[in-house]
């Protein structure tokens, strides 16, 4: 299996629209408990990203395109999910090949790299209320899935939307939310349901390309 790099632009921009369509979704929750900014924050990061992509010529490679998105959301001003994307976007890039294709391993090994470089700042891990709760999950479900990159994208969507889920049995332990502690179960976290809408919508990306 190779992963093209116009399967990989289909799939971001595919992430980006999943996010801002649930923008109104992510500004209630983080009401809740945070700043009431993360889906307005959400919003325009995914929007710098899609314009990244959109600008990116058809001769750029993977790691290229992924080094472009991280400077576009390193030069937001907005919340403490600025930075933390950026650096899930070096991580990316660092994992990624400087190639317009990639096999099916460097497609995994890119993700681990994602995961891996954002978890060396934050810390934060699963159980802990964070996006790595969507995250970590789905970069395992990625590592452990075989057949068509469809099939692999769609069970790393469920493991990502899982994670996300069981965020309403924790209590937060960063961020602004972890003020509240137990106060906070019942809620599930706003970081973890932006990286799995995130998730879901690098899957449906690839229907950009039936």
């Amino acid at each position: 299996m190779t992963v093209t790099l116009r399967q990989m632009k289909n799939m971001l921009l595919g992430g980006a629209a999943s996010v801002i369509a649930a923008r109104d979704e992510l500004t209630d929750i983080d009401s809740r408990f945070g700043d009431a900014d993360h889906g307005i924050t959400m919003e325009k990061i995914m929007k710098a990203l899609g314009k990244a992509v959109d600008d990116s010529g058809e001769e750029c490679t993977i790691r290229g395109l992924l080094n472009t998105i991280s400077m576009a959301v390193m030069t937001i001003n907005g919340g403490s999910a600025v930075p933390l994307w950026t650096t899930l976007f070096d991580g990316l890039a660092e994992g990624a090949p400087d190639r317009a294709d990639m096999s099916e391993e460097e497609f995994r090994a890119m993700f681990r790299s994602g995961y891996e470089t954002l978890f060396e700042i934050s810390k934060a891990k699963k159980g802990d209320k964070t996006m790595m709760d969507a995250l970590e999950p789905a970069v395992d479900a990625l590592g452990a899935t075989t057949g068509c990159l469809a099939d692999m994208m769609k069970a790393t969507a469920r493991a990502a939307e899982a994670g996300a889920g069981e965020t309403v049995n924790f209590a937060a332990r960063f961020g602004r939310a972890k003020n509240y502690g137990e106060r906070s179960i019942g809620t599930p976290d706003a970081g973890a349901m932006s990286m799995k809408y995130f998730i879901q919508g690098l899957s449906e990306g690839l229907d950009r390309d039936q």
